[in-house]
């Protein structure tokens, strides 16, 4: 069979993430981008003897592409998402899936009536650590879970604008703590109370932007309690994660600084300040999310350990966290019942934590 060509939205750093993913299994990509990016990656790509070309419009990347993989600034999600369903593309998004609940809906629905497959990149439930867990947590080893402690953090994006407004960017809590929420409600199953706070300015206007730093509590409808924390520090913050989960029967903790050959390095050249997560001795779990969502797409039978709902949920969780932490009141949250945990596939041998 021919190579897939896959049409890559984007150049920046998560798409620098993502594209060599994508040539691994074998695919043919064409990067479009609106501001000439993409004739650059593509470039560079094509010199190294990779099947990479840069494509002028968005018609013509999706009249001959079999998925679309979206790694934009998230205020373009909906109208890139929508375009390529309408095509009868598939379509992995980058989190979060929309800024509002109403458009993540919006995409989910979309996709379902045109029968395309629809994956949102939550990359961290392909990081081996956060698997694992899940699964000890999913066979009891740990007993009934009570607390569940996730922390994310790092130096404060500045390699693209659109960070430093929340009304684009979600602030830190929708663009870097929704890993960890999507990551909660995946182990102690969906949230009905959301109690947030923020501390620092979120809104960088060109000077150096100052920390940021925020934290949620989530209660589960199991009872199960998490507490969330993200911080965007200052340029030289090294980036960490960790997370401390605790059942009547043990206690399990990881530190990606404990990590031994943990590193961060960058696909390609980088903007300063840019840092794409990756170890040189492991698969990236880049490259295990797009191998299952690619495996989906003829196989009813393969089901992404990520589905629209899970993406709709995380943006949900994450806009109550927003609005409680600016009323300072918790919000409530209903949410329709959910089928039972289940293990999750295999993951990658990798010891790799991811920003954006």
């Amino acid at each position: 069979m021919p190579p897939p060509h896959i049409g890559l939205l984007g150049a920046g750093g998560i798409a620098r993430a993502h594209l060599p993913g994508w040539l691994e299994l074998g695919a043919r990509v064409g990067v479009h981008t609106q501001d000439g990016s993409a004739e650059k990656l593509a470039a560079e790509y094509a010199a190294r003897g990779h099947d990479v070309t840069a494509v002028p419009t968005l018609p013509e990347l999706l009249a001959d592409c079999r998925a679309v993989d979206i790694c934009t600034p998230t205020p373009t999600h909906k109208d890139l998402a929508l375009a390529a369903i309408a095509a009868g593309r598939h379509v992995v998004c980058e989190k979060p899936l929309a800024l509002t609940v109403a458009d993540a809906e919006d995409i989910a629905a979309a996709a379902d009536a045109a029968g395309v497959r629809l994956h949102p990149a939550h990359v961290v439930r392909y990081f081996p650590a956060y698997a694992a867990m899940r699964d000890a947590v999913v066979r009891a080893e740990l007993g009934a879970v009570a607390v569940l402690r996730f922390t994310r953090g790092g130096a404060r994006p500045q390699w693209a604008p659109w960070f430093g407004d929340p009304a684009q960017s979600g602030g830190v809590i929708m663009d870097l703590m929704v890993h960890d929420i999507d990551i909660a409600r995946w182990v102690a199953g969906d949230v009905v109370r959301v109690h947030a706070r923020t501390r620092g300015v979120e809104h960088a206007t060109g000077a150096p932007a100052g920390v940021v730093t925020a934290t949620a509590v989530l209660t589960h409808a199991s009872g199960a309690v998490s507490h969330v924390s993200g911080l965007w520090g200052l340029p030289d913050q090294r980036f960490r994660t960790t997370f401390r989960i605790a059942g009547a029967d043990g206690l399990l903790c990881h530190d990606s600084t404990a990590v031994p050959g943990f590193r961060i390095t960058a696909q390609g050249e980088r903007a300063a300040n840019e840092g794409i997560p990756s170890s040189p001795m492991t698969e990236s779990p880049y490259l295990s999310e797009l191998r299952e969502f690619a495996a989906s797409w003829d196989d009813p039978a393969v089901r992404p350990r990520v589905s629209a709902r899970d993406g709709i949920e995380a943006v949900r969780i994450a806009r109550a966290a927003v609005e409680s932490s600016r009323t300072g009141r918790a919000v409530e949250l209903t949410t329709a019942p959910a089928a039972p945990p289940g293990p999750a596939p295999a993951p990658a041998a990798a010891n790799e934590e991811p920003t954006r």
